[in-house]
């Protein structure tokens, strides 16, 4: 972090939210210019009598439109739940755990009605710009929160990942994004999407910083992440699917890297895992999401479904199809897999690939249903299947020469948070020098 006061660093924050010219309108849907003046000053107090909280403390975060915030209506990118006017009578746990580390909460951030689409756009609240080319989307559902992040309205962004809504965002927009196991982070008042598969995590320029907000959701003591020796780590590129289609850039991008990988000395193998044929046969049931999304808001629905996004409403609507018997085979299905995709990490250290297979679209572009539906399936079809298989994952931007933003996953199995931040952090090293 910088060494400016928290105070000033928030004042070019807010500065950046205001700004005409940018995208602060669309990125940010509530600004708390006053309570994080207020919380930037205390924080600043705190370290001239040398008594800080912690690392995070006086940190500028922006956090998701979906998390609770005691006396707010939480919109989830959404007019309709304004309009029922449900106000959160409590912040969030990991929201209140952020403020009592002295996080600086600034802004609440865009996203895709119900966190719904890896595309990013909103036709509610506005698209934010892609900080490569503003005609372009900045990925979703955390679109808000990356753009946020990339253009300096904040130091880390705090969103949610089902499919991957922090990772593909972080992917396109040039940022570190970071999805934990599952189980670390309670999800409790964040506006769910699926009671399977959602899980809460970071976005930031650095790896160090998505690893001091994600301990600190955690519960857990912050620690300085040491990086790992990249020397006879094993590597497995997850071939075949995560491939398919893959644009010129990414390809390219994707080819570097891992040159420069191998002569860091990781040992690479690769790895045909088909147990993605049997998660594509369960999910061919309806999948998660939809049918989880369609049980929570099918009143919503009947009562005002109009008032929802075309392309996201569509999309709730075919978990309606859904019979018990099916949801009930796709739950156990997916432990037996889960178990089954653990046992592949006893070989190695982590799995590799691309975050996202393409480019970021055109905003124009997602306008059109085909196109939506079409795009939105590739940005969201490397990050799902983790958290489909129960594993963490981080993006690493990857170097580009003056084109679009493309990312690097790396994969490790349940549980092996730390050790996936260790190894992300000597790889970070290694792509910028």
């Amino acid at each position: 972090m910088s060494r400016m006061s928290s105070r000033d660093r928030l004042e070019q924050a807010l500065a950046r939210i205001a700004d005409p010219k940018g995208e602060g309108a669309r990125a940010c849907l509530t600004v708390y210019a006053d309570s994080a003046k207020a919380a930037a000053d205390a924080a600043d107090a705190r370290t001239k009598a040398g008594q800080p909280i912690g690392p995070l403390d006086g940190v500028i975060v922006s956090i998701k439109d979906l998390f609770d915030v005691k006396g707010e209506v939480t919109r989830a990118g959404s007019k309709v739940l304004v309009s029922e006017g449900l106000v959160a009578k409590t912040d969030a746990p990991v929201i209140a755990r952020l403020k009592a580390a002295g996080a600086v909460v600034a802004a609440k951030t865009n996203m895709s009605e119900f966190a719904f689409s890896g595309v990013g756009a909103n036709p509610h609240y506005g698209t934010p710009g892609n900080p490569f080319d503003r005609a372009r989307v900045p990925g979703g559902s955390t679109s808000g929160g990356a753009v946020a992040v990339a253009d300096g309205m904040c130091e880390i962004a705090i969103g949610t990942d089902t499919g991957g809504s922090t990772r593909i965002p972080a992917a396109l927009c040039g940022i570190v994004g970071w999805k934990p196991s599952k189980q670390r982070v309670p999800t409790d008042g964040a506006f769910p999407l699926s009671f399977t598969l959602d899980s809460i995590g970071p976005m930031a320029k650095s790896v160090a910083d998505c690893a001091l907000a994600d301990a600190i959701m955690a519960g857990q003591k912050p620690a300085a992440v040491e990086p790992a020796s990249l020397s006879g780590l094993r590597f497995g590129i997850w071939h075949g699917v995560p491939f398919d289609g893959a644009d010129s850039t990414v390809t390219a991008s994707w080819t570097a890297a891992v040159g420069r990988l191998t002569k860091a000395g990781v040992k690479f193998s690769d790895e045909t895992i088909g147990l993605v044929d049997e998660m594509a046969q369960l999910n061919a049931k309806g999948g998660f999401s939809p049918t989880e999304a369609f049980a929570l808001h099918r009143e919503r629905l009947k009562r005002d479904g109009a008032g929802i996004d075309s392309m996201i409403r569509a999309r709730i609507e075919r978990g309606g199809t859904v019979p018990a018997y099916d949801y009930i085979d796709m739950t156990t299905g997916r432990r037996r897999l889960v178990q089954a995709m653990d046992a592949r990490f006893d070989n190695l250290d982590v799995l590799v690939l691309p975050t996202v297979p393409i480019v970021a679209p055109k905003t124009a572009d997602m306008a059109v249903a085909d196109e939506f539906g079409r795009k939105n399936a590739m940005l969201l079809r490397n990050t799902s299947m983790i958290n489909f298989f129960d594993l963490c994952a981080i993006s690493l931007p990857l170097p580009r020469d003056g084109g679009l933003s493309t990312g690097l996953m790396l994969v490790g199995r349940n549980g092996s948070d730390a050790k996936l931040f260790s190894i992300a952090a000597a790889v970070e090293k290694l792509l910028a020098g």
